[in-house]
């Protein structure tokens, strides 16, 4: 009867769920139900890879780190209402998300502040009410750029360089073969 018992309710995980959140698993193939509604949260905690349905409800979130959804590839289910949403440039990498995920769960969120954008749905912001965003890419994104910036540019000086000591050899190589054919005409031939 315990055995019946333990395959009928969902089991608890304890070491990927975040404080204060509840975790339950939903199967191994299924992943992973996360409960951090009502929670007072005001930043997104390190939610497991495998979340499947993930509720962030009723807490004190302004805006969502840009990538922070990004990793969650089995992520079904999504309730983000009832935060206070700054609408500002913070808030077009959660748009953006949404805009891909899910048309409803966008559709239920409202901006809270600033004041001018107070009750205006999320979907409907445009890049007039978010004023000038300067960084539209996460700080990521930026270095990957800059690093494979700078690997290219390394590649091209290393091509540049073989090709001029290339160049180089073989006009050191055309230089010694025409000398070494002079001392052997300059040399008297003894027999």
């Amino acid at each position: 009867a315990v055995v019946g018992c333990a395959l009928l309710l969902p089991v608890v995980l304890g070491e990927d769920c975040p404080s204060p959140c509840s975790c339950w698993s939903l199967g191994e193939a299924w992943g992973t139900r996360v409960d951090c509604s009502s929670q007072g949260l005001v930043s997104l905690p390190a939610l497991p890879h495998l979340t499947r349905s993930l509720h962030l409800h009723n807490n004190s979130l302004a805006s969502i780190p840009a990538g922070a959804l990004d990793s969650l590839g089995h992520l079904q289910e999504l309730e983000l209402w009832d935060n206070p949403w700054h609408c500002d440039c913070h808030i077009l990498y959660l748009k953006l998300w949404l805009e891909d995920f899910s048309a409803p769960a966008l559709a239920r969120l409202r901006c809270a502040s600033p004041a001018h954008l107070r009750m205006k749905p999320l979907g409907q912001l445009t890049g007039n009410d978010l004023g000038v965003c300067t960084r539209l890419l996460p700080t990521k994104c930026l270095q990957f750029f800059w690093r494979d910036l700078v690997l290219i540019a390394g590649v091209v000086i290393t091509f540049i360089l073989v090709a001029w000591a290339l160049k180089v050899a073989k006009k050191l190589i055309c230089q010694l073969a025409l000398g070494r054919r002079r001392l052997r005409r300059n040399i008297p031939r003894t027999r």
